[in-house]
Protein backbone atom coordinates (compact mmCIF):
# COMPACT_ATOMS: atom_id res chain seq x y z
CA UNK A 1 0.00 0.00 0.00
CA UNK A 2 1.40 3.28 -0.83
CA UNK A 3 2.13 5.05 2.47
CA UNK A 4 3.41 8.49 1.12
CA UNK A 5 2.31 11.61 1.95
CA UNK A 6 2.67 14.85 -1.20
CA UNK A 7 3.32 17.93 1.55
CA UNK A 8 2.44 21.12 -0.43
CA UNK A 9 3.43 24.41 1.97
CA UNK A 10 5.86 26.85 2.38
CA UNK A 11 9.82 26.71 3.04
CA UNK A 12 10.89 29.30 5.10
CA UNK A 13 13.86 31.05 7.79
CA UNK A 14 12.98 32.23 10.52
CA UNK A 15 15.54 35.37 12.04
CA UNK A 16 13.89 35.34 16.02
CA UNK A 17 15.67 38.32 17.37
CA UNK A 18 14.79 39.49 21.25
CA UNK A 19 14.64 43.41 22.06
CA UNK A 20 15.54 43.32 25.89
CA UNK A 21 12.89 46.11 26.85
CA UNK A 22 9.13 46.82 26.10
CA UNK A 23 8.23 47.92 22.54
CA UNK A 24 6.15 50.22 24.65
CA UNK A 25 8.45 52.52 25.96
CA UNK A 26 9.69 53.48 22.56
CA UNK A 27 6.50 53.37 21.05
CA UNK A 28 3.99 57.50 21.47
CA UNK A 29 0.33 56.26 20.75
CA UNK A 30 -0.26 59.82 19.48
CA UNK A 31 2.61 59.52 17.30
CA UNK A 32 2.16 56.30 15.29
CA UNK A 33 1.48 58.15 12.09
CA UNK A 34 5.49 58.83 11.90
CA UNK A 35 7.21 55.79 13.45
CA UNK A 36 10.70 56.07 12.86
CA UNK A 37 11.91 53.40 15.86
CA UNK A 38 15.01 51.38 16.37
CA UNK A 39 14.99 48.14 18.55
CA UNK A 40 18.56 47.03 19.90
CA UNK A 41 18.29 43.05 19.71
CA UNK A 42 21.71 41.32 21.02
CA UNK A 43 20.52 38.07 20.67
CA UNK A 44 19.57 36.47 17.26
CA UNK A 45 18.92 32.66 16.46
CA UNK A 46 18.33 31.05 12.62
CA UNK A 47 15.84 28.35 12.40
CA UNK A 48 14.53 26.46 9.57
CA UNK A 49 10.66 26.15 8.95
CA UNK A 50 7.73 27.08 6.79
CA UNK A 51 4.91 25.18 6.76
CA UNK A 52 5.75 21.83 4.44
CA UNK A 53 9.28 21.36 6.30
CA UNK A 54 7.98 21.63 9.79
CA UNK A 55 5.34 19.00 8.42
CA UNK A 56 7.81 16.40 6.77
CA UNK A 57 10.14 17.18 9.42
CA UNK A 58 8.09 15.77 12.33
CA UNK A 59 6.52 13.03 9.64
CA UNK A 60 10.20 11.56 9.33
CA UNK A 61 10.59 11.48 12.85
CA UNK A 62 7.36 9.13 12.51
CA UNK A 63 9.26 6.77 10.12
CA UNK A 64 6.52 8.30 8.06
CA UNK A 65 7.43 8.98 3.84
CA UNK A 66 6.60 12.44 2.78
CA UNK A 67 7.87 14.40 -0.32
CA UNK A 68 7.98 18.15 -0.49
CA UNK A 69 6.34 20.41 -2.86
CA UNK A 70 7.44 23.67 -2.60
CA UNK A 71 9.46 26.64 -3.33
CA UNK A 72 13.04 28.30 -2.17
CA UNK A 73 15.11 30.48 -3.46
CA UNK A 74 18.73 30.82 -4.71
CA UNK A 75 19.96 31.20 -0.87
CA UNK A 76 18.48 27.88 -0.67
CA UNK A 77 21.47 25.38 -0.19
CA UNK A 78 21.52 25.22 3.91
CA UNK A 79 17.94 24.09 4.00
CA UNK A 80 18.13 21.94 0.97
CA UNK A 81 21.30 20.31 2.36
CA UNK A 82 19.62 19.78 5.53
CA UNK A 83 16.54 18.43 4.05
CA UNK A 84 18.93 15.44 2.36
CA UNK A 85 20.79 14.67 5.72
CA UNK A 86 17.17 14.32 7.15
CA UNK A 87 16.62 11.78 4.21
CA UNK A 88 13.80 13.88 3.04
CA UNK A 89 13.05 14.00 -0.86
CA UNK A 90 13.89 17.21 -2.35
CA UNK A 91 12.83 15.86 -5.88
CA UNK A 92 10.26 18.52 -5.51
CA UNK A 93 11.35 21.53 -4.40
CA UNK A 94 11.68 24.62 -7.00
CA UNK A 95 14.20 26.56 -7.15
CA UNK A 96 13.92 30.07 -7.96
CA UNK A 97 17.36 31.60 -9.19
CA UNK A 98 16.08 35.26 -9.03
CA UNK A 99 14.20 34.89 -5.79
CA UNK A 100 14.98 34.61 -1.70
CA UNK A 101 13.30 31.82 0.67
CA UNK A 102 10.51 32.87 2.22
CA UNK A 103 12.05 34.43 5.05
CA UNK A 104 10.11 35.97 8.24
CA UNK A 105 12.00 38.16 10.63
CA UNK A 106 10.35 38.34 13.99
CA UNK A 107 11.68 40.39 17.00
CA UNK A 108 9.82 40.20 20.25
CA UNK A 109 10.63 42.21 23.56
CA UNK A 110 10.54 41.02 27.31
CA UNK A 111 6.64 41.23 27.37
CA UNK A 112 6.53 38.36 24.61
CA UNK A 113 4.90 41.34 22.12
CA UNK A 114 6.35 40.71 18.74
CA UNK A 115 6.93 42.90 15.83
CA UNK A 116 7.07 40.36 12.44
CA UNK A 117 7.99 40.97 8.79
CA UNK A 118 7.41 38.06 6.26
CA UNK A 119 8.70 38.19 3.20
CA UNK A 120 7.16 35.63 1.13
CA UNK A 121 9.46 35.66 -1.70
CA UNK A 122 9.95 32.09 -3.68
CA UNK A 123 6.66 30.46 -2.22
CA UNK A 124 4.76 32.99 -4.33
CA UNK A 125 5.49 31.01 -6.91
CA UNK A 126 4.70 27.46 -5.72
CA UNK A 127 2.24 27.38 -8.71
CA UNK A 128 5.27 27.09 -11.14
CA UNK A 129 5.89 23.46 -9.63
CA UNK A 130 3.03 21.38 -10.67
CA UNK A 131 2.23 18.76 -7.98
CA UNK A 132 1.80 15.76 -10.75
CA UNK A 133 5.81 15.69 -10.77
CA UNK A 134 5.68 14.04 -7.29
CA UNK A 135 4.29 11.07 -8.58
CA UNK A 136 1.20 9.00 -6.62
CA UNK A 137 0.51 9.28 -2.87
CA UNK A 138 -2.10 7.90 -0.20
CA UNK A 139 -2.89 11.33 0.72
CA UNK A 140 -1.64 15.21 0.50
CA UNK A 141 -1.90 18.62 2.46
CA UNK A 142 -2.18 21.83 0.79
CA UNK A 143 -0.51 23.87 4.15
CA UNK A 144 -0.27 27.45 3.84
CA UNK A 145 1.71 28.76 0.66
CA UNK A 146 1.78 31.48 -2.19
CA UNK A 147 -2.12 32.14 -2.88
CA UNK A 148 -1.78 30.62 -6.37
CA UNK A 149 -0.15 27.52 -5.73
CA UNK A 150 -2.77 26.60 -2.99
CA UNK A 151 -5.59 27.21 -5.56
CA UNK A 152 -4.01 25.11 -8.37
CA UNK A 153 -2.52 22.40 -6.04
CA UNK A 154 -6.15 21.77 -5.24
CA UNK A 155 -7.69 21.40 -8.62
CA UNK A 156 -4.70 19.36 -9.62
CA UNK A 157 -4.59 17.24 -6.62
CA UNK A 158 -8.82 16.75 -7.22
CA UNK A 159 -7.93 15.82 -11.24
CA UNK A 160 -5.50 13.67 -10.13
CA UNK A 161 -8.07 11.89 -7.58
CA UNK A 162 -5.95 12.21 -5.03
CA UNK A 163 -7.00 12.49 -1.56
CA UNK A 164 -5.77 15.48 0.45
CA UNK A 165 -6.42 17.87 3.61
CA UNK A 166 -6.95 21.35 3.18
CA UNK A 167 -4.94 23.84 6.32
CA UNK A 168 -5.56 27.39 5.31
CA UNK A 169 -4.35 28.25 8.24
CA UNK A 170 -2.88 31.87 8.41
CA UNK A 171 -3.35 32.25 4.29
CA UNK A 172 -7.35 32.28 4.98
CA UNK A 173 -7.77 35.83 4.28
CA UNK A 174 -6.50 35.61 0.99
CA UNK A 175 -9.40 33.81 0.18
CA UNK A 176 -13.01 34.34 -0.58
CA UNK A 177 -15.91 32.40 0.86
CA UNK A 178 -16.72 31.19 -2.60
CA UNK A 179 -13.05 30.12 -3.10
CA UNK A 180 -13.14 28.17 0.11
CA UNK A 181 -16.09 26.30 -0.32
CA UNK A 182 -14.76 25.32 -3.20
CA UNK A 183 -11.63 24.00 -1.03
CA UNK A 184 -13.62 22.38 1.03
CA UNK A 185 -15.77 20.42 -1.41
CA UNK A 186 -12.69 19.26 -3.44
CA UNK A 187 -10.88 18.25 0.10
CA UNK A 188 -11.32 14.90 1.78
CA UNK A 189 -10.23 16.52 5.61
CA UNK A 190 -9.86 20.10 6.41
CA UNK A 191 -7.87 20.77 9.60
CA UNK A 192 -7.62 23.87 11.46
CA UNK A 193 -7.31 25.67 15.23
CA UNK A 194 -9.99 27.40 16.88
CA UNK A 195 -10.01 30.75 15.71
CA UNK A 196 -9.63 29.41 11.85
CA UNK A 197 -12.69 27.37 12.12
CA UNK A 198 -14.48 30.48 13.04
CA UNK A 199 -13.00 32.14 10.57
CA UNK A 200 -14.08 29.73 7.95
CA UNK A 201 -17.59 29.55 9.28
CA UNK A 202 -18.01 33.85 8.77
CA UNK A 203 -16.56 33.82 5.38
CA UNK A 204 -18.33 30.64 4.15
CA UNK A 205 -21.70 31.23 5.74
CA UNK A 206 -21.05 27.05 6.77
CA UNK A 207 -21.82 25.99 10.12
CA UNK A 208 -19.10 23.39 11.61
CA UNK A 209 -21.84 20.56 10.54
CA UNK A 210 -22.64 21.41 7.39
CA UNK A 211 -18.51 21.64 6.83
CA UNK A 212 -18.04 18.43 8.20
CA UNK A 213 -20.48 17.03 6.37
CA UNK A 214 -18.88 17.49 2.96
CA UNK A 215 -15.79 15.72 4.29
CA UNK A 216 -14.32 12.20 5.43
CA UNK A 217 -12.89 14.24 8.92
CA UNK A 218 -13.28 17.68 10.00
CA UNK A 219 -10.18 18.44 12.68
CA UNK A 220 -10.28 21.45 15.09
CA UNK A 221 -7.24 22.04 17.28
CA UNK A 222 -8.13 24.27 20.80
CA UNK A 223 -4.82 24.17 22.21
CA UNK A 224 -4.68 24.06 25.95
CA UNK A 225 -8.38 22.47 25.75
CA UNK A 226 -7.10 19.31 23.22
CA UNK A 227 -8.61 18.93 19.78
CA UNK A 228 -11.76 17.51 17.96
CA UNK A 229 -12.45 15.39 15.02
CA UNK A 230 -15.90 15.57 13.47
CA UNK A 231 -16.06 12.41 11.12
CA UNK A 232 -19.20 9.92 9.85
CA UNK A 233 -21.71 12.49 12.03
CA UNK A 234 -19.74 11.96 15.23
CA UNK A 235 -17.55 13.90 17.21
CA UNK A 236 -14.42 12.39 18.33
CA UNK A 237 -12.85 14.32 21.61
CA UNK A 238 -9.08 14.53 21.64
CA UNK A 239 -7.26 14.92 25.04
CA UNK A 240 -4.21 17.40 25.21
CA UNK A 241 -1.41 16.07 25.83
CA UNK A 242 0.71 17.52 29.12
CA UNK A 243 3.89 19.00 27.34
CA UNK A 244 7.19 18.52 29.48
CA UNK A 245 7.91 22.38 29.21
CA UNK A 246 6.02 25.13 27.13
CA UNK A 247 9.08 27.13 25.70
CA UNK A 248 7.74 27.96 21.55
CA UNK A 249 4.35 27.10 19.97
CA UNK A 250 6.02 27.89 16.83
CA UNK A 251 5.54 24.57 14.47
CA UNK A 252 3.04 22.65 17.02
CA UNK A 253 0.13 22.86 14.81
CA UNK A 254 2.03 21.72 11.55
CA UNK A 255 3.32 18.98 14.33
CA UNK A 256 -0.31 17.92 15.19
CA UNK A 257 -1.00 17.61 11.19
CA UNK A 258 2.11 15.51 10.64
CA UNK A 259 0.33 13.03 13.43
CA UNK A 260 -2.90 12.73 11.14
CA UNK A 261 -0.85 12.22 8.24
CA UNK A 262 0.81 9.19 9.77
CA UNK A 263 -2.73 8.02 10.85
CA UNK A 264 -4.52 8.25 7.50
CA UNK A 265 -1.45 6.63 5.40
CA UNK A 266 -0.93 3.78 8.37
CA UNK A 267 -4.46 2.64 8.55
CA UNK A 268 -5.15 4.40 11.96
CA UNK A 269 -8.45 4.67 13.80
CA UNK A 270 -9.19 8.33 13.95
CA UNK A 271 -8.81 8.17 17.56
CA UNK A 272 -5.42 6.76 17.78
CA UNK A 273 -5.02 8.82 14.64
CA UNK A 274 -5.64 12.32 16.80
CA UNK A 275 -3.57 11.43 19.63
CA UNK A 276 -0.21 10.72 18.20
CA UNK A 277 -1.23 14.16 16.38
CA UNK A 278 -1.77 15.55 19.82
CA UNK A 279 1.66 14.00 21.33
CA UNK A 280 3.54 15.51 18.57
CA UNK A 281 2.47 19.15 19.40
CA UNK A 282 2.93 18.41 22.95
CA UNK A 283 6.77 17.28 22.12
CA UNK A 284 7.53 20.20 19.55
CA UNK A 285 6.23 22.43 22.42
CA UNK A 286 8.73 21.38 24.25
CA UNK A 287 11.31 22.92 22.27
CA UNK A 288 12.63 25.89 20.61
CA UNK A 289 12.28 26.06 17.13
CA UNK A 290 9.70 24.56 14.85
CA UNK A 291 12.19 21.78 13.43
CA UNK A 292 14.89 21.28 16.76
CA UNK A 293 13.23 18.42 18.99
CA UNK A 294 14.98 14.82 18.12
CA UNK A 295 13.33 11.59 19.14
CA UNK A 296 13.64 8.41 17.24
CA UNK A 297 10.19 6.34 16.40
CA UNK A 298 10.59 3.99 19.22
CA UNK A 299 11.10 6.89 21.79
CA UNK A 300 7.76 8.76 20.27
CA UNK A 301 5.69 5.38 20.92
CA UNK A 302 7.15 5.17 24.08
CA UNK A 303 5.70 8.37 25.19
CA UNK A 304 2.61 7.62 23.80
CA UNK A 305 2.04 3.84 25.69
CA UNK A 306 2.85 6.27 29.04
CA UNK A 307 0.43 8.82 27.77
CA UNK A 308 -2.67 6.86 27.19
CA UNK A 309 -2.16 3.41 27.80
CA UNK A 310 -1.81 1.47 24.11
CA UNK A 311 0.79 1.18 21.26
CA UNK A 312 -0.44 3.43 18.40
CA UNK A 313 0.76 0.22 16.22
Amino acid sequence: MNQTSLICGSLAIDFIMQHEGRFADSLLADQLHKVNVSFLVPTMRTEFGGCSGNIAYNLKLLGGEGRIVGVMGQDSGPYLARLQKLGISTANILIKGDAYTAQCFVTADSENNQINAFHPGAMSFAHENPVANAGPARVAIISPDGHLGMLKHADDLAALDIPFMFDPGQQMPMFNGEQLIAFIDKATYVTCNDYEIELLMSKTGLTLQDIAGRLEALIVTRGEQGSEIYTGGQRIAIPAVTAEAVLDPTGCGDAYRAGLLYGITHGLNWETTGRLASLLGAIKIAHKGAQNHVLTKAQIGERFEAAFGYRYE
